[in-house]
């Protein structure tokens, strides 16, 4: 008798062009509707797919909303504008840019919102975007290193708190200063961000948290 579980596994492999088609309607969709009036129903119609299609995908309207949005920061790039001042700025503006889309706008705050009163949907937050978008630091981090801008760390513990506090103090400022101040992220402001940042950085050489 044969083993089914020796069975290939079959069914249409997963179409790049739906997701896409599903995540950009669910951006639209949050636009127009906010997150307590999108139904999976209204993105399948906008998407142009089965509903089934986004059932067999996401297991609901959070995981979604969520992976929606984090499309969109997957497209922050680090630049190489040859010092870790001119890399932060970069990215500041460039988060800031993001940040200013209607679309990234309403999926954030909705999310974050619907976050605090339900935990699995600020862990998929948090995998999904916030760690997600710590390779910038990472990578920032280890290009300084090498330029000689910032001392290598042996402590690998150390090291990724530090990575989180730079994190969270590009994030926290820069959400903060374009969705609750409503106040622009220019140039200036990056510069003299990043300038304040860096400081922080130059004095922290005793360790993590000021340690």
């Amino acid at each position: 008798m044969q083993c089914r579980t020796s069975a290939p596994r079959t069914g249409r492999p997963r179409s790049a062009a739906a997701d896409a088609a599903i995540l950009a309607a669910t951006r639209e969709a949050l636009v127009e509707l906010g997150w307590s009036k999108l139904t999976l129903g209204d993105v399948a119609t906008r998407a142009g797919v089965a509903k089934t299609t986004l059932y067999r995908r996401w297991a609901g309207k959070n995981e979604l909303v969520v992976d929606a949005v984090a499309e969109l920061f997957d497209e922050l790039e680090l630049p190489d504008l040859g010092s870790l001042a001119a890399d932060i700025e970069g990215v500041v503006l460039q988060f800031a840019t993001i940040l200013a889309r209607p679309e990234a706008r309403s999926g954030l705050m909705a999310a974050v919102a619907e976050s605090t009163r339900d935990d699995a949907l600020r862990e998929r937050i948090r995998a999904s975007i916030v760690d997600r978008q710590k390779r910038l630091v990472l990578a920032g981090r280890s290009r300084a290193q090498a330029r000689g801008e910032l001392p290598p760390e042996d402590d690998a513990d150390g090291a990724a708190r530090t990575v989180d506090l730079i994190f969270d103090m590009v994030a926290g400022a820069v959400v903060h200063r374009t969705l609750v101040s409503a106040e622009p992220v220019d140039a200036a402001w990056a510069r003299s961000f990043t300038r304040i940042l860096l400081l922080g950085l130059a004095g922290a050489s005793a360790g993590p948290y000021g340690a």
